[in-house]
């Protein structure tokens, strides 16, 4: 069966509704595809200064010293900054009134102890970076290296180099109890220690075998011993997957300047409002005298959430100089600075009944931190492990270890992708063992409905607000003709094919934000949104809701967005998958209040009572004939009230953020506002079903991706164009885990040696498979009012899984133990009759 005859579902979505579920033209499409989109980078001022980074050459070390005297002198230098010139990271108080203390050993914008090759130490303003780059030249700096690891392994080791001097683990103290009707107080701080594991933890390391030492965090749920004793097959793997930059295509360039005591800062993130509190815990500043603009982000995957703390740099240099800053980043450096998926290596010991029901799962993770603060991928990924394929009884064991890397952060399903990595492969091998078809297998381990997920936390586990996972599978069988390809010839000369399939999900959403909007005098509606514009469309998408509920076209509503001094609500971060769940609740939210002060505002003109009122088709009207208005009228009408119906009186349960915004709209029309309050019965996920089929030249190694589909149960559609460009496109980021992306390190020098897209290989369009399809249940979640989830990050495990699992098909079990899979690692170890590559060395 060649790609041709394989024929993808056509999709219709949203059949009750006039605009959910339909696409239409973005109002930001016509800027992007014109170049009129005015991204960090592309602004211009008089007299804008230029800066440059030192960067660390040294893993880790100390500035012994440092005399900047020569470069200042320099015609055209305009100001450098150090650590010294840096404010003091200000604490932040959470919406309880709990302060959270600032961590004197967190990551800071620059630093006279650098903790990874590439790290800034000083930052140069001049009138041109040619200037700028002279003047760092010019600079008298010397380091005194000190002991570092870049291997989480190496640092575990009995006398093994710590990473930082302190340690090599960040240390938790445990959260005093509070006593009946006491107030929370500030959480104790984490701080620096040392594990090492002994040498007869480290036996097994001989054997290709993940050594497993003290752990620092357990869970478990079942009983155990028992799920391995009634195990018809157990199966004890280890799996390393790769560390990978997140490769966004706009760096981290930033400018800033100041303007009556307020500092305006344009740069990419992934959530506009979310930002301002970053901004000004880095800069000690209060977020009203901040100003963020941010129209267009080219891509975060989670390395932008709420910005970086990088963009301090210019904006106090500005201050500094007395002139605009503008900090361009070069793709070296945003290696360095731009965050990355931190590498696992894991170790899976897994009970399968003959059914190929998992009886028992004892999980064993060590997550590659970096050297800042501790990321949440090792807990994560018990977390996705035990939702995904519900196990009987599960142990999960984690340790998050310091090393002398570039700092991680939050990529595309975190800790998901890579515990779904390590567990497909193995579910993979036991069906081939048991006999099972691999669709099968997964469809009897899948979740179903309120699934359990995690461990217990205060006597009861947390569970999923839905699941059809099995029917995403069966519609991917059909879909691509799984039984079809099973029955066909896997080898035609020196081609081999083969198939795989991955389960995979992630977190899908969140709750308890706000949405705002005005009905305007002449009708039109003018909606705010604070969600970042990072390229999915959902700052946009979320808001049609409002337009659906009110019954207003859609070419009758404006959105704002990209600028926090222009009135913006309150909205959850763009991270996590939460936007188009948490933001549609909103949304809804604020329609419904817009259409309840409707109601009201008509009964009080016309007479009668409000629930006796119909909102429709741009109008208020009386149900079943009689008096109506139209909204533009109904707007002039709520002005004329004034109070809660022009904005004057703001809900009282909305966030301080969007109440200053309210007040700032007040007067302007029918002023809608508030807080999604609706319940919701356990956590929302996202799952997706992934095909693939490669095709793979034994004599050279090389393969090729021919056909790939991924079925999504993300509740009901929002924009169908903007959810496949999801669904696929992470799709091919966890297919760039698989094929080829990764870090490489010199372990003797602790240097990075792939720092350009040409050494970490993200995936181009040449490695796109020449097949690839998508496909939605389209069945609302029952726990969020518009039954929608969020999308960008489910599909990751499946796309790196479903290729893994595609090239065991082919080649058998017994070629690779790591990912990415390269055509040397296949050649080597066809010959060698079992994988060659090093099973446990970080970065190779």
């Amino acid at each position: 069966m060649s790609s041709s005859e394989w024929k993808p579902n056509s999709q219709k979505f949203g059949a009750q509704y006039k605009l959910i579920g339909k696409d239409y033209p973005t109002p930001d499409l016509y800027a992007k595809v014109t170049g009129k989109a005015k991204y960090a980078e592309d602004f211009r001022i008089d007299g804008m200064l230029f800066c440059k980074l030192l960067l660390s050459p040294v893993p880790h070390g100390r500035v012994k010293h440092l005399d900047i005297s020569k470069a200042m002198a320099m015609p055209g230098v305009k100001a450098i900054l150090t650590q010294d010139d840096l404010p003091a990271p200000a604490d932040s108080v959470t919406d309880l009134g709990v302060t959270i203390k600032a961590n004197p050993l967190g990551e800071k914008a620059l630093t006279m102890e650098p903790l990874y090759h590439g790290e800034p130490v000083l930052a140069v303003a001049a009138v041109d970076e040619y200037t700028a780059a002279e003047a760092i030249e010019a600079i008298d700096i010397e380091f005194e290296p000190l002991p570092f690891a870049v291997d989480p392994l190496d640092t575990l080791r009995p006398g093994g180099p710590n990473p930082r001097i302190n340690g090599n683990v960040w240390i938790k103290p445990p959260v005093p109890e509070l006593k009946p009707g006491e107030k929370p107080s500030s959480p104790p701080l984490p701080h620096i220690g040392e594990l090492k594991w002994t040498e007869a933890d480290f036996a097994e390391a001989k054997h290709g075998r993940l050594p497993m030492g003290k752990a620092q965090d357990e869970w478990v749920v079942g009983d155990l011993d028992a799920g391995f004793k009634n195990a018809a097959l157990v199966l004890d793997e280890t799996f390393v997957t790769p560390d990978t930059s997140h490769e966004t295509l706009e760096p981290r360039t930033t400018l800033a300047y100041w303007q009556n005591g307020k500092v305006f800062v344009h740069m990419g993130t992934q959530s506009t409002v979310q930002t301002l509190a970053s901004l000004g815990r880095w800069l000690n500043m209060d977020p009203n005298q901040i100003v963020l603009i941010s129209e267009y982000t080219g891509g975060g995957f989670g390395s932008k959430a709420t910005g970086y703390i990088f963009a301090i740099l210019p904006a106090l240099l500005s201050k500094k100089a007395n002139a605009p800053v503008m900090m361009r980043i070069s793709r070296e450096e945003e290696h360095f600075i731009g965050r990355a998926r931190p590498g696992f290596n894991g170790r899976m010991k897994v009970g399968f009944a003959s059914n190929g029901r998992i009886t028992a799962l004892d999980m064993f993770v060590i997550c590659n931190n970096g050297p800042y603060d501790a990321v949440g991928d090792a807990n994560t990924s018990g977390n996705i492990v035990s939702l995904l394929y519900q196990p009987l009884a599960m142990r999960w064991r984690g340790t998050t270890v310091l090393t002398n890397t570039p700092p991680r952060g939050a990529q595309s399903s975190p800790g998901g992708m890579q515990g779904i990595v390590i567990m497909e492969t193995i579910v993979s091998k036991a069906a081939r063992k048991l006999g099972l078809d691999q669709v099968d297998i997964r469809k009897a381990n899948c979740p179903e409905g309120k699934s359990p997920v995690g461990p217990v936390r205060n006597g009861t586990r947390n569970h999923s607000t839905s699941a059809f996972l099995k029917e995403a599978f069966d519609r991917g069988a059909e879909q691509f003709q799984w039984k079809d390809r099973l029955a066909r010839p896997k080898r035609s000369g020196t081609k081999v094919r083969g198939v795989g399939v991955s389960s995979s999900c992630f977190v899908g959403g969140s709750i308890g934000f706000d949405g705002l909007f005005v009905i305007k005098p002449d009708g039109r509606i003018a909606i705010q949104s604070g969600v970042g514009n990072l390229g999915t469309e959902s700052l946009v998408d979320v808001h049609r809701v409002v337009a659906e509920v009110l019954g207003v076209p859609w070419e009758k509503c404006d959105v704002t967005w990209g600028n926090t001094s222009k009135n913006l609500p309150w909205t959850c971060v763009s991270g996590g998958s939460q936007t188009t769940h948490a933001m549609t609740r909103a949304a809804h939210a604020a329609a419904m209040d817009g259409k309840q002060k409707l109601q009201e505002i008509a009964a009080k003109t016309l007479g009668g009572k409000p629930e006796q009122y119909e909102v429709a088709n741009e109008r208020v009207f009386r149900k079943g004939g009689g008096g109506g208005m139209t909204l533009a009228q109904a707007a002039q009408h709520a002005i004329q009230l004034g109070g809660k119906y022009d904005g004057h009186e703001p809900p009282d349960d909305v966030n301080k953020i969007t109440k200053a915004s309210i007040a700032a709209l007040a007067g302007q029309g029918l002023v809608a506002a508030a807080k999604d309050k609706y319940p919701r019965d356990g956590q929302s996920f996202s799952y997706v079903a992934s095909f693939a089929e490669v095709e793979v030249d034994i004599e050279t190694g090389k393969y090729e991706i021919t056909d790939f589909l991924a079925v999504a149960d993300v509740g009901t559609v929002i924009h169908p164009r903007a959810l496949s460009g999801q669904i696929l496109g992470r799709s091919i980021l966890g297919i760039g885990h698989a094929i080829g992306q990764k870090w490489v390190f010199d372990p003797h020098y602790g240097h990075t040696i792939s720092l350009r897209f040409h050494h970490t290989k993200p995936p181009t369009i040449l490695d796109v498979p020449v097949n690839m399809q998508w496909a939605a249940l389209d069945i609302p979640d029952p726990e969020t009012p518009v039954g929608a989830r969020g999308i960008g990050e489910p599909p990751v495990g499946g796309g790196c899984g479903a290729i893994l699992n595609a090239l065991s098909d082919a080649l058998g079990d017994e070629i690779f133990r790591r990912a990415p899979v390269n055509l040397d690692t296949i050649l080597t170890s066809l010959e060698a009759g079992h994988p060659v590559q090093d099973p446990l060395t970080a970065h190779i």
